[in-house]
């Protein structure tokens, strides 16, 4: 069981709270975010992403869907949130956001000009603003909302990549709950390769997975389990319409392990019956893309290099039409709609350097229209700092048979 801990904590102001890391692990984090914005010039941060609530102060709920924003300022002053009531509670015993502060529904409500009274308490009119526009946690409805209010108060910019961009590089807190993740995508995978057999509905295979995640003390995914049976393997998603596993058959699996938001992402492919010897040289393949790409993924090197690498291999091997144009992206702790932590993606040309702590999931897909066979192998690694990454499962990369 993977259970997770709980710790101990004061908010500034002399709250009580319990969060999932030490309160020193999130007082790191929100020095380094203002470092960042002083660096940026910036004198305040609208955090609207969730994985930025939950990174810098603990905050876990779904209220991003609808208007919420945190404030941080460059100094030491008091953080607020700005949320509705159903999530008041949380904000209260499971953050570190000083003030929390709520904004009610109705006809006329404008959350976003109670945004601006915050800020003008703070004393911001006329200081600058950055404002996290690249995330599911601002629509763009919100966004214009959050544009008109501030017009003419303050210099605003986008401040979309300060937390993200910190978040890239994991502590080893944060890598432990990687690898409890990578344990239960893997006991997933499992339940799938044993419930899978002729007559039962690819649905099934999911729930499967989701019980054996779920049953060792993970949260439910940010996405998926995409496990796609037949014509149906050779989608990039899940459709949400069920599938009859046949006698002779191929399921592609991905799926994500999460353990306190962080997730781990798997990639397979399971065949029912006997295999096409056309289907056993796809994945001889991937399976050689995926290794020399793993064999690359070190520290200094840019992150476009990695895709090169899957391009040059499947293109060898006649697969250029049937490959994507990118073989994966980052991970880390993320919420609905889904597990990929992007930016950034894994493409040819991507001039990030990988350093040490980076996650990153490399999948290498092989959907061939021509005969309908599929090939998908997918794993995620952290970069260390010398040598190939730490990869977190331990499953084998081959075809699974049934």
């Amino acid at each position: 069981m993977f259970v997770p801990k709980e710790y101990a904590a004061q908010t500034p102001g002399g709250r009580d709270v319990l969060l999932r890391f030490p309160p020193e692990e999130y007082a790191a984090r929100l020095a380094a975010t203002r470092k960042r914005m002083r660096e940026e010039g910036l004198d305040a941060l609208l955090v609207f992403a969730q994985e930025s609530h939950y990174w810098l102060t603990g905050f876990d709920t779904a209220g991003y869907v609808f208007f919420q924003a945190g404030v941080i300022t460059a100094d030491e002053s008091s953080t607020v949130v700005l949320t509705r009531t159903p999530d008041k509670r949380q904000a209260e015993v499971a953050s570190l956001y000083d003030e929390v502060r709520i904004w009610l529904n109705a006809e006329d409500a404008n959350p976003a000009m109670d945004l601006r009274a915050i800020l003008e308490e703070k004393g911001l009119k006329g200081k600058k603003v950055g404002i996290e526009y690249a995330t599911y946690g601002l629509t763009a409805f919100n966004g214009r909302t959050v544009d008109a209010a501030l017009e003419g108060f303050c210099e605003t910019a986008d401040g979309s990549w300060i937390i993200r961009g910190l978040r890239l590089v994991k502590s080893e807190a944060e890598l432990a709950h990687t690898r409890i993740a990578g344990k239960l995508a893997d006991a997933a995978v499992r339940a799938t390769i044993e419930r899978v057999k002729p007559g039962i509905p690819d649905s099934a295979l999911v729930g499967a997975a989701a019980d054996a995640m779920l049953s060792l003390g993970g949260d439910m995914p940010s996405g998926g389990p995409m496990v796609n049976a037949g014509a149906a393997a050779l989608f990039g998603r899940s459709s949400g319409i069920a599938h009859t596993v046949e006698d002779q058959d191929q399921v592609l699996v991905e799926l994500a392990g999460s353990h306190c938001r962080y997730h781990v992402c798997i990639e397979s492919t399971l065949t029912v019956g006997p295999v096409d010897p056309r289907q056993e040289r796809q994945m001889g393949i991937a399976r050689d893309a995926i290794e020399e790409i793993k064999a690359n993924a070190l520290p200094g090197r840019e992150l476009g290099t990695l895709d090169d690498i899957h391009r040059r291999v499947l293109d060898k091997g006649g697969f250029a039409k049937a490959r994507y144009a990118a073989c994966g992206y980052a991970l880390g702790c993320t919420f609905k709609p889904t597990w990929m932590d992007v930016p950034p993606m894994i493409y040819s040309g991507n001039p990030l350097v990988m350093q040490p702590g980076m996650v990153f999931f490399v999948h290498i897909m092989i959907p061939d229209t021509d005969t309908g066979l599929v090939a998908g192998i997918g794993q995620t690694f952290v970069i260390r700092e010398t040598g190939e990454p730490e990869v977190f499962s331990d499953l084998p990369v081959e075809l699974f048979r049934r």
